[in-house]
């Protein structure tokens, strides 16, 4: 027992003898110099990146109208989430969400083919249990939190969950297209990346024309030709399930409405031809020889895309979704000018009810309380869509 802990402990006199606090070669004069090297970029980082957020916390914690008040604590942030006990039920439930994920890639593995409704039927039970406390913590918090910024965050998802999928499905099946030998194919890349160049505001003002609720906006004159009545477009507060189909639905469930649909239209025809750009990028990056090896065995040009182009582009893929749904999450000024008094709150995504709350309302320390929740939550999707999908991401 002595012979093992001395040599355990010559051992670790040995390591700490090798340890260095800079690397090997280097002197104190070099580590100085490297630290001067990246001050600029660290400098910038901190002014206009770290502070801004750290004094947003600490306006946050205060009663904040034009001028600083006392403190409050956390009474503004329970002002935004109403029942704390309806958030922790929420994000509970998306914790239960995220073990049926990883129940059915790792627990219920063991069940063989013969065995796979077991499989099934345990995520799914999983699942709805998820499901079932998300409602539960979302009724609890719309009873007693801030209306306008919750159901804010609703109009968000669908904002993010019925674009992002389309945009980038769109671009890639647009990028596949170009990357064959057409001709004009530099003027036609040309072209589909123009909207993304093209201002903001000017598009929202465009597409505002277009989409107008008169029966003389070309979109009803378009419908017009299929024999369809004119429709509100931005002016139409009413749920889109609503409006096409006759329902009378209510909530999430009920969709986004017409108004903001136009804008979900506005999004997707200004990135898809960025990600159409990204996409090319990758294409050119998959070896050729793969498709040639893969026509050779008798590969279809479905299967060529499907099990070669999908899967060797899945890192681009996946950067992005991630960019594509952060910036729907903060997205502004095409919906701030695309928005009308007629469509009411109907178009008001989070970001636009934190502005509202800052510049309308004069409320400070509440609107910095909802943009910090805001940024909570786009950091969590951002980890947790990193967690999931990131894995099933192939790197070569």
């Amino acid at each position: 027992m002595e012979l093992s802990n001395s040599n355990e402990s010559q051992t670790s006199a040995s390591a700490l003898s090798k340890w260095r606090p800079f690397p090997t070669g280097t002197t104190l004069a070099d580590n100085i110099t490297g630290w001067l090297f990246i001050s600029p970029a660290v400098l910038v980082i901190f002014i206009f990146g770290m502070f801004p957020i750290g004094y947003a916390i600490y306006m946050s914690l205060h009663r904040w109208r034009i001028r600083k008040g006392g403190f409050l604590g956390l009474e503004n942030y329970t002002d935004v989430v109403g029942d704390w006990r309806g958030a922790g039920l929420f994000a509970l439930g998306f914790v239960v969400m995220y073990g049926a994920y990883w129940a059915w890639n790792n627990a219920l593995r063991r069940y063989e083919d013969r065995q796979q409704y077991i499989r099934w039927l345990a995520a799914l039970v999983i699942l709805g249990v998820g499901m079932y406390v998300i409602s539960i913590g979302w009724t609890l918090m719309m009873a007693e939190g801030d209306d306008d910024f919750l159901r804010g965050l609703t109009i968000t998802f669908w904002f993010a969950f019925a674009s992002i999928p389309v945009q980038i499905a769109l671009a890639l099946i647009l990028a596949y297209v170009l990357y064959q030998k057409i001709k004009g194919k530099k003027f036609l890349q040309l072209i589909f990346f123009l909207p993304y160049i093209a201002p903001d505001i000017a598009m929202a003002v465009v597409f505002r024309i277009i989409f107008g609720p008169g029966p003389s906006s070309l979109a009803n004159q378009f419908l017009g030709v299929f024999g369809v009545e004119p429709l509100g477009w931005v002016s139409e507060p009413e749920p889109l399930f609503n409006v096409i189909f006759g329902t009378n639905l209510e909530g999430f469930i009920a969709g986004p409405s017409l108004a903001l649909f136009s804008v979900i239209l506005l999004g997707i025809w200004k990135y898809v031809g960025y990600n159409a750009v990204i996409f090319l990028a990758g294409l050119g990056s998959v070896p050729k020889d793969l498709y040639e090896a893969a026509r050779v065995d008798g590969a279809s040009e479905w299967h060529l895309f499907r099990y070669i182009t999908i899967p060797l582009i899945s890192p681009v893929t996946f950067y992005l979704a991630i960019l594509g749904f952060i910036g729907t999450f903060q997205a502004f000024n095409t919906i701030f000018a695309m928005r009308t008094p007629f469509a009411r709150d109907s178009m008001d995504v989070a970001s636009i009810v934190i502005f509202d709350t800052f510049y309308k309302s004069s409320r400070y320390g509440l609107a910095s309380a909802q943009a910090i929740v805001l940024f909570l939550i786009i950091l969590s999707m951002t980890a947790a869509f990193r967690n999931i999908f990131g894995k099933r991401v192939f790197y070569g």
